[in-house]
């Protein structure tokens, strides 16, 4: 049996789940006792559905230990809107908090906001000055400004407060704008949530600028292949995450007759469970994590739950599940210090000698 020198983890889309409270309610709960580590939530449109921001606060509150990580679109929201509501969503979660972040054409989306359509490299520019921009914002509270000093009815030192002061690069191709700052929210209380992107960003994003990639393959024995490569090009200090869709055998039904279609241009899996289990195996070896795509949520995830995550812990592929733990923790990361706090405790330091 392989050994794992460093056990992996899994997450799971839960868009199958819809906006129905009690619905959403159900498929968090059954994805946290089947120990899997991470939820995330698509936001591609539909009618009369939160977003996917929104349904990650939502699932907040009533989970302990997985993982929270929404996609949230770079290209036609405010970034720093963007930030705080993730912040936010970091509070309501614990610390379970990630960010996915998405850029890609959408002229409905322009037209409802009433800018031009974004394509080609102007969108990683637009995800790289969005990232920027949270991260810049994160850190402008110190992690010890707010004081609640009673005594001289400060909740603030704002001496702990600063200015972001960011503007778009030379050679933006789009709009180009400012965001002053400092945020409105306290820091997070990861510091900095986790950034996840995909692979085809990586270049006009900044390898450093992330600490996750997103891996995807048009076939299952393409994707340890790419995994291995895009590892090559972010090195080690990027996690590495596996996209990849799945049909189980389910309830005396084969995989193959349950009538699944994919449309994501992803790596898909049909077959067993066992067979899963063996695959996924394999590909932990080369991944850092694995974020899995059911066909149908609730089907799939009962068989992943039941078969597929205890066997991948009996071969010691999985990373345990931490209550109370952060996503940060789970992506082996340390909690940062802010960069301002770093910058103005040199010239205190120095008044002081």
């Amino acid at each position: 049996m392989t050994t794992f020198e460093k056990p992996g983890f899994l997450a799971i889309e839960l868009d199958g789940a819809g906006w129905d409270g009690a619905d959403l309610t159900r498929a968090v709960l059954a994805a946290e006792s089947a120990g899997l580590h991470a939820a995330t939530f698509t936001d591609a449109p539909a009618p009369g559905r939160a977003n996917a921001l929104q349904r990650a606060a939502f699932a907040g509150p009533i989970s302990r230990t997985i993982a929270l990580v929404p996609e949230v679109d770079t290209v036609y929201t405010e970034p720093f809107h963007v930030s705080t509501q993730l912040a936010s969503l970091d509070y309501v979660s614990g610390g379970r908090a990630g960010w996915i972040v998405t850029a890609v054409e959408a002229p409905e989306a322009a037209a409802a906001v009433g800018r031009p359509s974004v394509t080609g490299a102007a969108l990683g520019q637009e995800a790289a000055a969005s990232i920027e921009v949270s991260r810049r914002l994160w850190d402008s509270w110190e992690d010890d400004a707010v004081i609640r000093d009673v005594a001289t009815g400060r909740y603030i030192d704002v001496d702990k407060l600063h200015y972001a002061d960011f503007e778009t690069p030379a050679g933006f191709a789009g709009a180009g704008y400012s965001v002053k700052g400092p945020s409105i929210i306290p820091r997070p209380l990861q510091g900095q949530l986790p950034v996840l992107a995909p692979a085809s960003l990586i270049g006009e994003v900044p390898v450093e600028a992330v600490d996750a990639v997103l891996v995807s393959a048009p076939t299952p024995e393409l994707l340890a292949a790419e995994a291995r490569d895009v590892r090559a090009r972010v090195g080690a200090g990027v996690a590495v995450v596996a996209e990849l869709d799945v049909v189980l055998d389910s309830r005396g039904q084969a995989a193959a007759a349950r009538g699944a279609s994919f449309d994501g241009g992803r790596a898909a899996y049909a077959g067993s469970a066992a067979g899963l289990a063996d695959f996924l195996a394999d590909l932990l070896e080369e991944a850092d994590g694995v974020r899995l795509h059911p066909a149908s949520l609730f089907v799939d995830l009962d068989e992943l739950g039941r078969l597929v995550l205890p066997e991948l812990r009996r071969r010691g592929a999985l990373r345990p599940v931490v209550q109370d733990g952060t996503f940060r923790g789970l992506l082996g990361l340390d909690r940062p210090a802010s960069r301002y706090a770093t910058a103005s405790a040199a010239p205190a330091a120095a008044a002081g000698k």
